[in-house]
């Protein structure tokens, strides 16, 4: 090889070369300015020993792709079932209801103690109108749905502990 190091490099020598790079910069081996460098190096070049001289640090074409092996994919975790008496229970619907319903209800307990206050009084407590109806409303349908989605949880159990033993 080092007789050829100093002989002359074709069109088609630095086109293969070029093809090289671009196949490396495909594969993520280089980054776009790596690639613009050796790029215009090829170009550059004169003899076979300069464009050698580009590729020793990246692999022969097809030789790493081909020892190295990916990964194998992992698994996702089975996700833990939920303990009963816990909010796992809620759906995320009803979770962003809650939260909907508590930003509503702050909100008007702010404004009502400013008022009282700017006045020296308490006023008339109107914030019960916005707390009380949504709020009963809400707290009974979440207690429905965490008294279903328990009953099947439990269930559930039942059934895998028949299917043990």
């Amino acid at each position: 090889m080092d007789e050829r190091r100093d002989v002359r490099a074709s069109d088609r020598d630095r086109e293969a070369a070029v093809e090289r790079l671009r196949s490396a910069l495909n594969e993520g081996r280089l980054n776009v300015v790596e690639y613009d460098d050796r790029l215009a190096r090829v170009y550059r070049s004169v003899t076979y020993g300069e464009l050698t001289d580009l590729f020793v640090d990246l692999p022969a074409p097809g030789s790493a792709s081909q020892q190295w092996e990916a990964p194998s994919p992992r698994r996702a975790p089975k996700p833990v079932p939920a303990s009963p008496g816990t909010l796992a229970f809620l759906p995320t619907s009803l979770k962003v209801l809650w939260t909907i319903w508590l930003t509503a209800v702050s909100i008007n307990m702010a404004v009502w103690i400013l008022v009282s206050a700017s006045k020296v009084e308490l006023v008339y407590f109107w914030p019960m109108w916005v707390a009380v109806p949504a709020g009963a409303a809400l707290l009974g349908v979440s207690t429905g749905v965490v008294l279903t989605r328990r009953s099947r949880y439990e269930a559930r159990l039942v059934r895998k502990k028949k299917q043990r033993g």
